[in-house]
Formats: C-alpha cells, structure tokens, sequence
C-alpha cells in the first residue's frame, strides 16, 4: 500500500533535480554577440569566444565582455598646429576606430582596455592621433591641407596604423572637419583663385558676348546684303518697267505730235485761204468803206499780235519752262538715283525731246503760215491810196488826243482856286487848258504828215470824186 504513492513523489523529485540541473547550466553558459567578444580567463587558460557561447565553471573561471563596435570621437588638439610655412592652423577632425575582428587583436586589445571604461580608452587613443596629426601637419603647407584632405587622412591612416596594430585597434576613417587659422591665411589664400575664376568668367563672357555680336553682325550683314540684291532686282525691274513705259508714252507723243501737226497745217492753210479771201473782198470795197477796212485791217493787226504773244507765251511757259524744269527735275533725281533712274530718264528726255520738236515743228509752220498772212497784209496796205493814208492819220487824232488828256483821267480830287482874274477864274480854265491842248493836235499832224490841214481840206472833194479805184490783186494760185 506504500509502494503506490512512493513512485510519484520520486518522479517529482527527478522533475525538480533535472529542472535544477538545467537551471545551473543556463546560468553557467554565457553566449558572445556579433558586436563583442568574450575573454574567458581561469583554470583553463584565457580563452577568446565571439560569436558564439561557453560554459564559465564557477569559482575556477572569470568571464568579461569586450565591446568590437565602431568608436568615433573627435581629434581637436587644444593647441594650434604649425605647418611647414610656419603657419599656425586650428584642426578639427574625426576619427572612427574599432578592435580588429582577428583573435590575436582582440587579445592584444584586451590587455590594454578591458579593466579600462569607454573614456579613458578613447582619452588614450585621441593621445596618440593627436600627436601623429601633429607630425603629419608639420610636414604640409597650408595649401596641402585645404586643398588635399584626402591625402592628409590616407596618411593619418598609414602612420596610426603601427601603433594602432600594437593595441589591437584598426583605424576605419578619419575626416578632416574643419581647418582655420587666426591669421586669415586660408581666407586670403583663396583670393587669387578666386580673382582668376573671376577673370576667367569675364572673359569668358566678353568672349561669348564677342561671338555673339559676330553673329549678329554676320547676320545682319547677310539679311543686308540679300536685301540689297532683292532692291537691286526691283530697281533693275522697275527701270525695264519705266522704260518699256517711256518708249510706249515716246511713240504716243509722236503719233499726238504728228496728228497735231497736221491739224495745225490744215488749219493753218484754211486761216491763210480765209484771210486771202477776207483781203480780197475788203479789196473790192475799199472804195466804198477805206475807214471801216482800216479800222477792221488795225483791229486784226493788234489781235495777231496779241495772238503771236500770247503763243509766244504760251510756248514759253509750257514747253521751254516745263522742258527747263523736267530736265532740272531730272538731272536732281539722277543725282540722288542715278543708277536707278537712267533709263527712265533717257525715256523721258527722249519723250519730251520728241514733244518739243513736234511743237516747235508746229509752231514753226503756224508761223510760218502767219507770216505769210502778214505779207499779204502788207501788200494790201502798198495798195492804200492817198485817201487811206489821210484817213488813217485823220482817224488816229482821237486816240492822240486821249493819250493827252489820259493823265487828266488819273487824278482822284481836283480843288480849284478861283482868283476872280476874268477868263482865267474857276472851271473854265481847266476846260480851257483842255481845248488848248485839242488845238494843238492839227499842228501835230501837219508835222507829222508834212501836209497842211487846209490844204488837205481843199482837196477832200477831188479826192472822194476823181481817186482812181485800186485794182484788186491777183488770187494766188494754190494748185
């Protein structure tokens, strides 16, 4: 009956001691992370775990962790550094360092800084990097530094690198942060750099703004030469254009200028046959009416004149004037386009060289023709007789005597003074000057004449009554 319950209880107790057993393993083994290594020192020597797990016998064996993460610091020597030049520089850098991952590093690192806390093993190594910057600095110029701090690590690196083994330690990186000095060497360093970047900006400028103005001008040269071919294609069509124009307005004044000269002839012809006539039957009756012919004879005389004048004018101003004018008008525009223009210009002097021929071939015939009008004339006036002439003399006293009076006519206001001295008093001695200067007209006419007016007198009746009758001229024969 006691057998029962007994295996139970001895089956716990198993439970507990194996529980118990495996309780004092778990606190016996220690286990060693990527980022660390365990040194394991005792009875059985030291021994070095990373990565991996071991069992610490109590009493006999002692165990301590040993950190491989990265450690990064400053190195920032309180004092000033001097250069090669002598220059004292101011350097902040930082450095990253870590135990090296082989046994023997972590042993040699473990003599150094396993009883040692995190700020004294980074005081010990800033130390020694202080003082290989030191070395390393003196060795290089300002320039070296500033401008080259990648050498200025690699050969921190290489120089660490003995004294870095003998701790177990490696050197990872090490960067430059900052470099100045009190004297403003670095600033003033950079000066001439920047005054030749500065001057090679400019120039670069001045040359890109050079190239760009050469461009333009090239352009612009280009755009003008072609548009000085395209003006020279137009002048050279517009000439053609005008000349072709000139030599059709040149063929339609001479066509204009021939027709005109023809009508100009005929009627000219059919003027003188008119006047011929006209003569001839005054011829006839100029028994009969002497003072009305030669007052008729006087009046066409003068409207002939008038008509050769006015034509004379009228030459002068439309043709001779318009000529003088169009060529100055020319010879100016040929002066101002005197390539463009020449042929134009030779059109239109031809044209209006023609004109001018024709009219003055024109004028010449009508003249011509006049002339002979007046020869006729003339010869109808070698017809007059002694009655004619007496009549023409007898008829010209009243115009004398209004030419003598004529500068009575000028005067505006007349104030007449009477002295009461008899004939001589008031208005009737300005009618009496008058009437003297009348009497002196038959004195005029006898000393232009040579004839005695009561002389002339006496004969008027034997003049009216026994003149012989003028024989008509012969008509011209025009076939």
């Amino acid at each position: 009956m006691f057998g029962l319950p007994f295996i139970p209880v001895v089956a716990g107790m198993s439970v507990l001691a194996l529980l118990f057993i495996m309780a004092v393993l778990a606190k016996l083994f220690r286990k060693a992370g990527p980022h660390e290594a365990l040194i394991i020192y005792g009875l059985r020597g030291t021994r070095i775990v990373k990565g991996g797990g071991t069992i610490i016998y109590p009493m006999i064996e002692q165990c301590r962790e040993l950190s491989l993460e990265l450690m990064s610091f400053d190195v920032a020597p309180q004092q000033s550094l001097y250069t090669k030049q002598g220059v004292a520089v101011t350097i902040e850098a930082v450095s990253q360092i870590k135990v090296k991952s082989d046994p023997e590093s972590i042993r040699t690192a473990a003599e150094q800084f396993l009883t040692k806390r995190p700020e004294q093993r980074e005081g010990l190594i800033r130390l020694v990097m202080e003082g290989h910057l030191r070395g390393i600095i003196g060795q290089l110029t300002v320039e070296q530094i500033v401008k080259e701090p990648e050498m200025v690590a690699d050969r921190m690196r290489s120089t660490c690198a003995d004294d870095m083994n003998k701790m177990g330690l490696e050197v990872v990186s090490f960067t430059l942060k900052e470099v100045r000095d009190k004297n403003e060497y670095i600033t003033n360093m950079g000066r001439p750099d920047v005054a030749r970047i500065k001057r090679d900006a400019e120039v670069a400028t001045a040359e890109a703004d050079r190239d760009i103005a050469i461009k333009r001008a090239e352009m612009s040269r280009a755009a003008a030469v072609a548009k000085a071919q395209a003006d020279q294609e137009r002048v050279a069509a517009e000439t053609a254009s005008l000349a072709k124009q000139a030599e059709a307005q040149r063929d339609l004044d001479i066509k204009k200028a021939a027709y005109v000269e023809a009508t100009k002839k005929a009627q000219a012809q059919a003027d003188k046959a008119y006047e011929i006539e006209t003569n001839i039957q005054q011829q006839q009756v100029i028994t009969e009416s002497v003072r009305v012919q030669q007052v008729e004879r006087e009046a066409q005389v003068k409207v002939q004149e008038a008509e050769i004048a006015r034509r004379e004018r009228e030459l002068i101003a439309t043709v001779l004037k318009s000529a003088d004018v169009e060529r100055q008008r020319i010879q100016t525009l040929a002066e101002a386009e005197r390539q463009r223009l020449t042929m134009e210009a030779e059109g239109r002097a031809s044209a209006i060289r023609a004109q001018g021929e024709a009219e003055a071939e024109i004028i010449f015939k009508k003249g011509e023709a006049e002339a002979k009008a007046m020869n006729v004339k003339a010869e109808a006036y070698q017809e007059y007789n002694q009655a004619a002439v007496v009549d023409k003399l007898i008829t010209g006293l009243p115009e004398v005597v209004r030419a003598l009076s004529e500068p009575l006519s000028k005067i505006d206001k007349v104030t007449i003074v009477s002295t009461g001295n008899g004939d001589a008093a008031g208005a009737y001695k300005l009618t009496g000057d008058i009437t003297k200067i009348a009497a002196q007209v038959p004195a005029l006419f006898e000393a232009l004449s040579g004839m005695q007016m009561s002389d002339l007198l006496a004969k008027v009746r034997l003049i009216g009554d026994n003149a012989p009758k003028p024989v008509p001229p012969s008509l011209p024969n025009n076939s």
